[in-house]
C-alpha cells in the first residue's frame, strides 16, 4: 500500500508564462530526480501518481497551489520536501508538506475557493475611475459576461462566482483582491473578470497589461475557509 502526501508549492515570477501542462512536468522531472519512491499506475502507458488541484492560466503566477503525490513507501514529510526543493528549477519552491490518510479526496474534489491579486497598470488621472467601476460593480446585483470556450459562447453571472472586488492604490496603478468560487457547474477566470470590468462597468484598462498572482486555494464552507494542507 502507497503513502500519500499533501505539498503546497509555488509559481513564481520566474516562470509567470509557462503553461499548466510544462508546468506538471517540471514537478514530475523533479521528482524523478529527487530519486523518491513514486508509485506509477499500470497499464500500457503507466503514469506518475501525481494529482495537481486546479490549473492555472499561462501568466497567472502563484503563491499557493497544492499536489498529492504517493510514494510506494513510507518516508518523511520533511525529507519529501527537502529532497524535491533540490531539484525543482527556479520558479517552484516548497512551502509545506504533510502525510494524508487514508480516504481523503482528491484535491479537485474539495477545492471550491481561489483567491487572486491582480495588479492593474493604470496612470494616477484613471484612477479615481477605476475605483468608481468597482464600486458599481459591488453594489451591482447582477454582472452578466458571455463567457467563450471550446465548447461555444454561454452568458453567466460573475456575480454567481466573484461576490465582491477590493480595490487599493499602488505606485503605477490599482491592486484588485478576489475571490473566485470553484463550483461542479465551472468558474471565471480573473483575466475574465477583467474583461467584464472593462466592458460593462468602464474599467479603463488593459486586461492583457495586468499580472495576475493565485494568493490561495481553499476549501470554503459556510463557517469559514481551510487551506487544502490543514484538511
Amino acid at each position: 500500500m502507497g503513502k500519500k502526501y499533501r505539498l503546497a508549492i509555488t509559481k513564481g515570477e520566474e516562470i509567470r508564462y509557462v503553461s499548466h501542462l510544462d508546468y506538471m512536468r517540471a514537478v514530475e522531472r523533479a521528482v524523478r530526480r529527487s530519486k523518491l519512491p513514486a508509485a506509477y499506475s499500470e497499464g500500457f502507458n503507466p503514469h506518475m501518481k501525481l494529482a495537481f488541484a486546479s490549473a492555472l492560466s499561462v501568466g497567472v503566477a502563484s503563491e499557493a497551489e497544492y499536489l498529492d503525490i504517493e510514494l510506494t513507501a513510507e518516508v518523511d514529510p520533511a525529507a519529501v520536501g527537502g529532497a524535491l526543493a533540490r531539484e525543482l528549477p527556479p520558479g517552484i519552491a516548497v512551502r509545506g508538506v504533510r502525510t494524508m490518510g487514508a480516504g481523503r479526496a482528491a484535491l479537485m474534489a474539495v477545492v471550491n475557493l481561489a483567491t487572486y491579486r491582480i495588479a492593474v497598470p493604470l496612470p494616477a488621472a484613471a484612477l479615481d475611475a477605476a475605483e468608481a467601476a468597482i464600486a458599481a460593480f459591488n453594489a451591482a446585483p447582477a454582472a452578466p459576461y458571455v463567457k467563450e470556450s471550446p465548447k461555444g459562447r454561454r452568458e453567466i453571472d460573475v456575480k454567481n462566482f466573484v461576490h465582491s472586488i477590493a480595490a487599493a492604490r499602488r505606485p503605477g496603478g490599482l491592486e484588485l483582491t478576489l475571490a473566485v468560487r470553484i463550483t461542479p457547474a465551472g468558474s471565471v477566470k480573473p483575466a475574465e473578470v477583467l474583461a467584464m470590468l472593462v466592458k460593462y462597468f468602464g474599467l479603463s484598462a488593459d486586461p492583457d497589461a495586468a499580472l495576475v498572482t493565485r494568493t490561495g486555494l481553499f476549501v470554503a464552507d459556510g463557517s469559514g475557509r481551510v487551506a487544502p494542507l490543514d484538511l
